[in-house]
């Protein structure tokens, strides 16, 4: 009788209760899973959209009352000032960030002083800017050095050494202007004026130097601030016209000064 039983069992199809059970959990666990999983997704979208939106309404504040007197209230720009719609929170970091801007001063060009606002308000103004229309944007931290020394070194003569300088030392431009020394310039205002390209200096955008080739450029100036002459005294790095004045100045003066001391010896 038992094994009929439960032969006759099997053929019904019948589940144990425990199983039943097991099932309606494991379901139950898999749903409230699911749903946590979504609402804290959602949540943390809904957080960080709110955070950006904070801090471009911060920085609309800090723009109107430090910059709109010369690039109007919407940064539409006036006759004082150019519009920034379009050009991107990089614009905003390296200008802002390198202490060009504000300007101190109408001159030839806007010159590298402290900045005058803090990395937070700096981030703010960023942002706001960037609201207003696409632009370059701040560079991703992987991007600021390279591993490939001679490409750097290369693409840099190529494309930097005629205003820069090879060495980065900055030169001379026309109308009172001049490419700075790159020395000492952090990595992401370097990059940030490659894909910006402010005063004089061209725009190099992923077209013309990819951004692993722009991070090579960095590392050779970084090898170069660090290296050091090889060759003695650099003498500023800037070039054969330094070079050539101290030598006229200093070797051929003390030559003009011995004969001059030997001719009032002999008499």
């Amino acid at each position: 009788m038992t094994s009929a039983s439960t032969s006759r069992g099997r053929r019904s199809g019948r589940r144990s209760p425990l199983a039943s059970a097991a099932l309606l959990l494991i379901g139950l666990l898999a749903t409230g899973g699911a749903y946590a999983a979504l609402t804290s997704s959602s949540s943390a979208g809904a957080a960080t959209e709110t955070q950006v939106t904070k801090l471009a309404e911060d920085g609309q504040k800090l723009f109107a009352a430090n910059c709109a007197s010369c690039h109007g209230l919407q940064a539409q720009g006036t006759e004082d000032g150019p519009t920034l719609i379009g050009v991107g929170a990089a614009a905003v970091d390296f200008q802002v960030g390198t202490g060009r801007m504000p300007l101190a001063a109408s001159g030839p060009q806007a010159e590298e002083k402290e900045p005058q606002f803090t990395e937070a308000q700096i981030e703010a103004l960023a942002t706001w800017v960037a609201s207003l229309g696409p632009g370059p944007s701040i560079p991703d931290e992987r991007y600021l050095t390279g591993d490939d020394l001679p490409t750097g070194a290369e693409l840099f003569r190529i494309n930097c050494a005629m205003c820069h300088n090879v060495a980065g030392a900055g030169g001379a431009l026309t109308q009172g202007k001049f490419a700075p020394s790159l020395m000492g310039v952090e990595p992401k205002h370097i990059y940030e004026a490659m894909i910006t390209g402010p005063q004089n200096m061209p725009v190099f955008n992923d077209a013309n130097i990819t951004p692993e080739d722009k991070g090579n450029i960095i590392a050779y100036l970084e090898h170069v601030e660090t290296s050091g002459s090889p060759g003695g005294l650099d003498l500023g790095n800037l070039g054969p016209v330094s070079e050539g004045l101290f030598v006229w100045i200093f070797a051929l003066g003390s030559i003009v000064a011995i004969t001059v001391w030997l001719t009032a010896k002999s008499n």
